[in-house]
């Protein structure tokens, strides 16, 4: 008899893969198959997914973005992929279909809909997403990475957290060694597309640290490959030993080994930020749909976990004076680390885990 097959659908970022690839990870070992539906973008961000996993990369599209042109075609590209998720289902039929968010979610999810499978969603985000909002009323659960998340009215969720890939389970609880005499690792993630506006001001904020300082500092810097000269260029003006690339492979031994995270605050981050245990300052994205990263950022702040800086009112003094705080105080530092454990969900996976069972038996 072969094992049950479950379907995951995620979009093209990593904030929605690699809670999908945590889940992946567990359902592999409790003897399930797993095949994975995303599109171009999200098949980048797929390869930490282990080898049994299956990639299908479907064809979907928004009207919310594009020209007149891509929206009018929207609809039937859309129309396209439920009718080739339907077809593939029929070879090998789900026996269940969990939504992680994101336009390449709406084959697969409109598909389990149409032939009645057992289907669920997972938000990450404290703001609902359009996606995950169009089938909340849809699926048999609704499952929160965050927690209290806005949905919509009528619907009720559970909240699991966000689950984190093992190379993050392998860091949990890391022991954090306060800032000293010695060398100061910094780490500045902008999510897994990066983030300009932490190129621009980041660099210029820890430029103006005092020369002690900025004489111990490791950097770690995470860049858009657009922007990475110019990052580059204005830490070696200010003497600052950096590294900076487009993306690191081993975010989670860069957490554990930092002292300080300067980080937008998409779910993942936080949910890897919070798993591991360490300060942070967050720059929330602006333009997140529902502004959603600033809900995400709220209970670290709430906790005392991290300070938050709006984009809005940004500038390169507020960080300086924050970094310094931070770097300059053991004592603060420990407590921030301390507070981020607190908001943990090491176990989000395995909630989720038991949430699938639920619908499936």
């Amino acid at each position: 008899m072969a094992a049950p097959l479950a379907l995951i659908a995620a979009g093209g970022t990593g904030g929605h893969m690699f809670p999908a690839q945590a889940l992946a990870e567990l359902l592999l070992a409790q003897g399930w198959r797993v095949k994975l539906s995303t599109d171009d973008r999200g098949a980048r961000y797929a390869g930490g997914f282990p080898e049994a996993v299956e990639r299908q990369v479907v064809k979907s599209a928004t009207t919310a973005r594009g020209g007149l042109s891509g929206k009018l075609a929207a609809p039937f590209k859309i129309a396209a992929g439920v009718l080739a998720a339907r077809r593939a289902f029929r070879r090998d039929r789900p026996s269940v279909v969990i939504g992680f968010g994101g336009y390449p979610t709406i084959p697969a999810l409109s598909a389990a809909h149409l032939m009645g499978l057992p289907r669920m969603i997972h938000e990450q985000n404290g703001v609902m997403g359009r996606v995950n909002r169009m089938f909340a009323a849809r699926v048999h659960r609704v499952a929160c990475g965050t927690w209290p998340t806005i949905l919509p009215q009528g619907i009720s969720g559970q909240h699991v957290g966000n689950p984190v890939r093992g190379a993050v389970l392998d860091r949990a609880a890391s022991p954090y060694v306060a800032p000293g005499e010695g060398t100061l690792n910094l780490l500045v993630i902008g999510g897994s597309q990066g983030a300009r506006v932490l190129s621009q001001v980041v660099p210029a904020a820890i430029a103006a640290l005092p020369a002690d300082l900025r004489a111990r500092l490791q950097v770690s810097h995470q860049a858009r490959p657009e922007d990475a000269d110019q990052v580059t260029a204005a830490y070696a003006a200010a003497g600052i030993a950096a590294e900076v690339q487009p993306f690191f492979t081993d975010v989670p031994d860069r957490i554990a080994a930092a002292h300080l995270v300067i980080s937008r605050s998409g779910a993942s981050s936080l949910a890897d930020i919070t798993v591991i245990g360490r300060p942070a300052i967050l720059i929330p994205f602006a333009a997140a749909t529902g502004d959603h990263q600033t809900a995400n950022a709220q209970a670290l702040a709430d906790a005392g976990a991290a300070h938050v800086h709006p984009e809005s009112v940004l500038d390169a003094d507020s960080l300086t004076r924050d970094i310094r705080a931070i770097l300059t105080d053991p004592a603060q530092a420990t407590a921030m680390a301390q507070a981020a454990l607190t908001l943990a969900r090491p176990d989000a996976a395995r909630r989720l885990y038991d949430l699938v069972e639920e619908i499936t038996r």
